[in-house]
């Protein structure tokens, strides 16, 4: 699997490098700095402990873990949350909880997010007066057919 080289500097040295569980993962463990609760609704920025430098033409995602999700009801808010080449500061999560009845704790060291490194392409915006057409032309949600 190919690599790129991603600078980090870690602002908690009992935290581990953010690491990827298994061979061929996507993503990359994200922990919290901190303890912390989520009430049922309530939604937190939890601060991860790291910073990166990513090279031009690549992004950093954050994406939510499905066992928070199944377990705990516990996403991101803005998924995925995107961090540019150009950001410098600590990576936080915004989480929420949307069990309806029960409170979510963590402890520092938890793993609450994953982050997926990726190359993008930058777009050059054409204006036209009309777009060509396709198969789908303008439909919109569900024009695909029903679910």
């Amino acid at each position: 699997m190919a690599h790129v080289d991603v600078l980090i500097t870690v602002l908690d040295p009992s935290l581990p490098l953010p690491a990827y569980a298994q061979g061929g993962d996507a993503g990359a463990d994200l922990r919290t700095r901190i303890d912390f609760t989520l009430a049922p609704g309530e939604r937190k920025l939890i601060p991860t402990g790291i910073k990166i430098a990513l090279p031009n033409g690549y992004v950093a995602l954050v994406h939510p873990r499905s066992g928070l999700a199944i377990k705990d009801g516990v996403t991101l808010v803005n998924t995925p949350g995107t961090i540019d080449a150009g950001y410098r500061g600590e990576i936080a999560c915004i989480l929420i909880n949307h069990d309806q009845s029960s409170t979510a704790s963590f402890k520092k060291g938890d793993r609450i997010a994953q982050l997926v490194i990726q190359r993008v392409e930058h777009a050059q915006f054409v204006e036209v007066s009309e777009l060509p057409g396709s198969g789908r032309n303008s439909g919109g949600f569900g024009s695909t057919g029903s679910a």
